[in-house]
């Protein structure tokens, strides 16, 4: 028997083990890849306060072996049901726990065109932190308009030849410093207006097919597509004892509470104005106190 049980090693799920931890509660985080989440592919986290630069793969490693030291217990195994009494089932084992916090973020929205799945790997990527470093005076392009798609043409402007933006509408909703950053490099070319609407190439990617507002279509020959149109949530297995938006984003009432009693959220899995790392550590610190002082009444 567990205090509480985390579900997801990201920042939000770190927080909550860092703040339960030192509550001297035994906690038990699971979680189905590595840990870190989304921010570990960013290659720099300049808008965390007090933190000038770091890249995401430090600042979650700081953060895991921060709460690693106080004692926590970690688990890399997939989470496949969740009870209203609190026991967790995964695809090894079963655990039971006073207090469970879901904080399991967020993963890379796809294209979702025919062949995407086929490409990955093969010119088709998630991540410029990653794989760019593949396509060292290649051609790529980035697709998206968000802070991810703007650092990631950013990044792959020091490296690549040439790089594409392209983005649906006729602005950007990412950072406008990095926007006009992006303006003033040479080999940064942007395509608005405009979706991509089909992958071209034998057994790699070889080209892209995009079509603009007017119905015009065009072939643009690259070597990378790097895919940063936004996250989305996975939360179908919680759905008997949470609400979940049309979007698939946990609902409650003040951030925290789902609708079980016990079963609390955190991060960019819950419905919520801004995912920000900044939220993200805010959110794993709140459910965690939360969680905390409500077994307390509890007694």
């Amino acid at each position: 028997m567990y205090d509480i049980i985390i579900i997801g090693a990201g920042p939000a799920g770190l927080t909550s083990a860092l703040y339960a931890l030192r509550a001297n509660k035994k906690v038990l985080v699971l979680e189905a890849k590595n840990y870190g989440g989304q921010i570990i592919n960013a290659s720099k986290v300049e808008n965390y306060p007090a933190i000038e630069s770091i890249s995401g793969f430090d600042f979650a490693t700081n953060l895991y072996n921060q709460v690693k030291k106080l004692g926590m217990e970690i688990k890399y195994e997939t989470v496949i049901h969740l009870k209203e009494d609190k026991t967790v089932t995964t695809n090894k084992n079963e655990y039971k726990a006073r207090a469970v916090i879901i904080a399991t973020g967020s993963q890379n929205r796809k294209l979702n065109l025919p062949n995407e799945k086929d490409f990955v790997g093969k010119g088709v990527s998630y991540c410029a932190t990653c794989d760019g470093a593949f396509y060292k005076g290649k051609t790529v392009c980035v697709n998206g308009g968000g802070n991810t798609a703007l650092e990631d043409a950013l990044y792959l402007s020091s490296i690549a030849n040439k790089v594409y933006l392209i983005h649906r509408r006729d602005e950007f909703r990412g950072d406008e410093r990095t926007s006009n950053l992006l303006k003033e490099k040479g080999n940064v070319e942007f395509i608005f207006n405009s979706n991509i609407i089909s992958l071209n190439g034998k057994e790699k990617l070889e080209s892209i097919t995009i079509e603009d507002n007017l119905a015009n279509k065009k072939d643009i020959k690259i070597d990378a597509l790097f895919i940063a149109i936004g996250q989305e949530p996975k939360n179908e297995i919680f759905s008997n004892v949470v609400s979940i938006n049309s979007n698939g984003y946990i609902e409650s009432d003040d951030g925290v509470h789902t609708k079980t009693k016990g079963i609390y959220v955190a991060g960019d899995t819950r419905v919520k104005i801004l995912r920000q790392l900044t939220t993200a550590v805010s959110d794993g610190s709140i459910a965690a106190t939360v969680a905390i002082k409500e077994m307390k009444k509890n007694n």
